[in-house]
């Protein structure tokens, strides 16, 4: 909804500072200097991107119109649940996860985590390096090095989208002056018409300098630099993950290794340790 919120600003004060300044809108509407300036815009992208790139940015667009999933909510359940973890391979043994970790849909520990379990992406990250514990061929250095590995390619990935919709952004101002060019042409060639028709001609040219600006850093720049964010936010929940999973396996007991999780979460989003302790002890009892 911020987005939304956002781009209305945007709108509102560009277009209310114009009407202030006594512009017409009937002058801003030139649908011939959308055409250039968005078509051009969009097949530079299709050009660059590839198949993989434009996948991603049409998966993460609507994502984009809702609110961060990485909240205090998502972290404390994810944390419960590598507490949970631990505390079953106390108790019963390594060996006790391992129908958690074949049928993670089935699972109480997974289920009892919602937000967490319906993200493929985390219950595939988890499930796989309890499966490299249970296998015991890994000490926590290996293990460690190749999660950070593990976490730098997903992070890779989740910032094509990024990058993709930022040059997009970069590249809108130039097709802006491309179209106001056009439009500069086919000024000159109406050289011979009285000022008032120029003056139309050379108006509507300049619209698409403006239009071209205006949606590179009012709309399209500010969508690349929010993917880029849930990028890092998604990398930090992964990377919270890894920290409990390393704690755990260098000795450190259920409660701890978690408390290395949450320590390492942005400060806006991460519970407290008097809300995480609330939690495990409401669960316990």
């Amino acid at each position: 909804m911020l987005v939304i919120a956002g781009y209305l600003i945007v709108v509102v004060s560009v277009l209310g500072g114009y009407l202030l300044h006594g512009g017409v809108m009937a002058l801003l509407w030139q649908p011939s200097e959308l055409i250039i300036i968005g078509g051009a815009a969009v097949g530079a992208f299709v050009t660059s991107g590839g198949a993989k790139v434009i996948g991603g940015v049409i998966k993460v667009l609507p994502t984009l119109l809702q609110d961060s999933p990485y909240n205090k909510d998502r972290y404390t359940q994810v944390l419960i649940l590598m507490h949970d973890i631990f505390v079953t391979t106390r108790r019963e043994g390594v060996l006790a996860l391992e129908q958690h970790i074949e049928n993670p849909e089935k699972s109480e520990l997974f289920r009892s985590a919602p937000s967490v379990s319906a993200d493929h992406h985390a219950v595939e990250f988890i499930t796989d390096y309890l499966r490299l514990v249970i296998g015991g061929n890994f000490d926590a250095m290996q293990l460690e090095n190749l999660m950070d590995m593990d976490i730098a390619s997903h992070h890779e990935e989740a910032e094509l989208p990024a990058a993709a919709l930022k040059g997009m952004a970069d590249g809108l101002p130039a097709f802006g002056i491309v179209a106001a060019v056009m439009g500069v042409v086919v000024t000159m060639a109406s050289i011979d018409q009285p000022p008032a028709v120029l003056g139309g001609l050379i108006g509507a040219a300049l619209v698409g300098t403006f239009l071209g600006v205006l949606l590179s850093y009012g709309f399209v720049g500010p969508l690349g630099n929010l993917t880029e964010l849930r990028a890092k936010e998604s990398t930090k929940f992964f990377e919270a993950i890894k920290v409990c999973l390393i704690a755990s396996l260098n000795g450190y007991d259920p409660a701890t290794a978690v408390e290395f999780g949450r320590k390492i979460l942005y400060s806006a989003d991460r519970p407290s340790f008097k809300e995480l302790e609330t939690q495990l002890k409401r669960k316990k009892g």
